[in-house]
């Protein structure tokens, strides 16, 4: 009896650990659907100059207009939020498509509207058409959020429940690295020059083009399949390449026979939000969404030039120091898999939002100091706030916030709050867009005050009310958050 009793944990632990299939998928959606998120983000930076420029020129022989500074200010606000705004308004039905097209589906039909935005982005100047250069941006932010709310579940549904942290942390590493990859295609010794700033914009959909063959080829969610398609063979199938342990097949059948005859079938949009049950795990993935925008992070990746330059560096040496600060921002988001393989999801969380309330009061009073004194030395202590604060970040705030809603919710309310989630990272990221500026002219180096505000009331929310995850199954987790706010999650 002890000796099958060891060979049943044996053989359940063999299909519970990286495969190669497992590992080429997070791979190839990362570079061919994450990355090209991180590179809208970024790859307006540097060439701005130069496409306004443009932008006034097609306006004055296009369209007979002379432009003021402030007209043109306007254009290129535009330019840049109406990616955001197209963020969320694919927000609002990236739900329904990861239930009607599946998750792999969602996946490569983000991917053919990327294509298309990459040809729209490479014809827009030879064509004159600056209604190009928008539409493409506008379609970009809806493939984006599209794939915010696929992505990350369509890993954690392949993935087993060892690796969920691992995979989950893929989606962070693919915007990271195509903020850093932008910052690099994008300088004028590359694309970022008025011969190929279009390329610039399009280089993207390289990465996207060699991606979407292998990503045809992968096996959808096998829960997807099973729990909404009602395709119990597809579903199996699936399985056996991901698993390749008949047992941990046939194990992994039986749970999803169980949850379907639960009658857990997908949920609507107003199913989910009048679920009182439902309203702590929501308002948690909405809360970890809009923290992780509103935290400071793009304020620093947005207007990182002009505070380095600010600072006293010349624009040469403020331009290398961004592009150095991408790659820290880059590597610390490899430690991610690592660090939610080994240690919990509350103490990484809470220290991510201790570490970066600290390093946003540092570089605020610094950079002030900074701007009175000119002492080289306060330099270099504004910098490494600035890299304490990303490393603080990509703890847990950057990765946590993107799968916390597939290990909170169980799968029929888990698209819906997946696609919530989305639009309230939308929301903060288009929030800090529209007011940073501001304050920034009205409280110069203590703009970042409200980002340490929120990273406090984030940890706050995390300590009270946020259940482990780590190692457990949604629906052990539900029960923790179904009296709402006044749930005792220990």
């Amino acid at each position: 009896m002890g000796s099958e009793n060891n060979e049943e944990t044996h053989v359940n632990d063999a299909g519970e650990g990286w495969t190669w299939l497992m590992l080429l998928i997070c791979l190839t959606t990362t570079l061919g659907c994450t990355v090209p998120v991180g590179y809208f983000f970024g790859v307006l930076n540097a060439p701005a100059e130069i496409i306004q420029s443009w932008c006034d020129e097609v306006l004055s022989n296009e369209y007979d207009t002379n432009s003021s500074e402030h007209q043109l200010n306007l254009l290129w606000t535009s330019i840049v939020s109406i990616y955001l705004i197209g963020g969320i308004c694919g927000s609002c039905f990236s739900a329904c498509c990861s239930n009607k097209y599946g998750r792999k589906g969602s996946l490569i039909i983000s991917s053919v509207i990327l294509m298309i935005c990459g040809l729209l982005f490479t014809w827009c100047r030879a064509a004159k058409s600056l209604e190009m250069l928008l539409v493409a941006r506008f379609f970009g932010g809806i493939a984006s959020a599209l794939i915010f709310t696929a992505q990350p579940m369509y890993l954690l549904e392949l993935a087993p429940s060892s690796l969920s942290g691992s995979v989950g942390v893929f989606t962070c590493i693919g915007v990271t690295g195509g903020i850093l990859l932008a910052q690099i295609v994008s300088l004028p010794q590359l694309l970022g020059n008025d011969d190929n700033w279009p390329y610039a914009l399009s280089f993207y959909a390289l990465l996207v083009l060699i991606c979407l063959l292998p990503l045809m080829c992968y096996p959808e969610s096998p829960r997807w399949l099973y729990l909404v398609k009602g395709d119990v063979e597809g579903s199996a199938y699936g399985l056996r390449q991901l698993r390749g342990s008949e047992v941990n097949v046939q194990l992994e059948l039986n749970e999803l026979e169980q949850t379907l005859a639960m009658n857990n079938k997908s949920s609507t949009m107003c199913q989910v939000l009048r679920d009182k049950t439902l309203f702590l795990p929501l308002l948690l993935v909405c809360a970890l969404q809009a923290s992780q925008q509103l935290s400071g992070i793009n304020a620093i990746f947005f207007y990182s030039l002009s505070i380095l330059t600010n600072a006293g560096f010349s624009s040469s040496s403020a331009t290398w120091l961004n592009l150095s600060i991408g790659c820290f921002n880059l590597f610390t988001s490899l430690l991610g898999p690592l660090l939610l393989y080994k240690f919990n999801r509350r103490p990484l969380l809470m220290c991510s939002c201790a570490i970066c309330s600290v390093s946003l009061v540092g570089m605020s009073f610094s950079l002030y100091y900074l701007l009175s004194s000119e002492g080289m030395a306060l330099r270099y202590v504004s910098i490494t706030f600035i890299l304490t604060f990303i490393l603080g970040f990509q703890l847990g705030l950057g990765p946590i916030a993107y799968f916390i809603g597939s290990e909170l919710l169980e799968d029929a309310p888990r698209p819906v709050a997946m696609s919530i989630g989305s639009l309230f990272s939308w929301l903060g990221n288009f929030l800090i867009g529209l007011c940073f500026p501001l304050l920034q002219t009205v409280w110069s180096s203590f703009a970042f005050m409200p980002c340490m505000c929120v990273c406090i009331l984030c940890l706050l929310l995390v300590w009270r009310y946020l259940p482990e995850t780590r190692g457990r199954e949604p629906k052990d987790v539900k029960p923790l958050m179904s009296q709402g706010l006044r749930s005792k999650i220990n």
